[in-house]
């Protein structure tokens, strides 16, 4: 995954006023932090950040130009509006080239389980470690012909070269299960309200 060049902006006002005025002039408060470094409080393009968001993902890396200085960040913590659907507030952490980091990374299922099957999601996301610039935007993981009772666990994920798990490879990520049949899920549901209709009457 390549970097997204990005202008920011010292902010001088904080609080919650300050906060909207920021917002108000399309921009994003975040704070940048890390390695050591005193944490800097600037203001982003809203509407730049959540294009690069929606094309690479969380785990897009930065490159933050600050007055001509330019640091490499990743999103560590993201705060939305759920109604509005904008971003309030970004924690960015700051990353090194060549630097191996840990993060979530969504996991797609491919392929399709066998007929009469059931995927049930245990996890969206698997934690790895890689390096910061080669960080992959998905993994994939392969339910093709699975019968019902097939466990598909972080082990079974596909990694790139130089990504490696930061979890146990037996963590469940999905399992298959068989299907219920509309007419046994209608015996089953027409038995359990006969067992209430017993139990009230006693």
């Amino acid at each position: 995954m390549s970097e997204v060049k990005i202008s920011a902006e010292p902010r001088t006002e904080f609080g919650k006023g300050g906060a909207r005025r920021t917002r108000r002039a399309g921009l994003v408060p975040a704070v940048l932090y890390g390695h050591g470094e005193k944490p800097q409080h600037i203001a982003l393009p809203a509407r730049e950040f959540a294009a690069a968001i929606r094309h690479g993902g969380l785990n897009q890396i930065f490159t933050i130009d600050i007055a001509g200085t330019a640091t490499l960040a990743l999103p560590k913590a993201i705060q939305r509006d759920p109604i509005k659907d904008t971003y309030e507030h970004i924690d960015l952490l700051i990353v090194k080239r060549g630097e191996k980091i840990q993060v979530d990374i969504p996991v797609t299922l491919v392929g399709e389980a066998a007929k009469n099957t059931l995927i049930v999601h245990e996890s969206n996301t698997v934690s790895v470690v890689a390096e910061a610039l080669h960080l992959p935007s998905e993994l994939e993981l392969s339910i093709e012909g699975l019968e019902a009772g097939a466990r598909l666990t972080a082990g079974d994920v596909k990694l790139p070269q130089g990504t490696e798990l930061a979890v146990e490879a037996d963590l469940v990520l999905a399992m298959i299960t068989a299907a219920q049949s509309t007419t046994q899920a209608e015996d089953d549901a027409a038995a359990a309200e006969a067992e209430a209709s017993g139990e009230t009457a006693e």
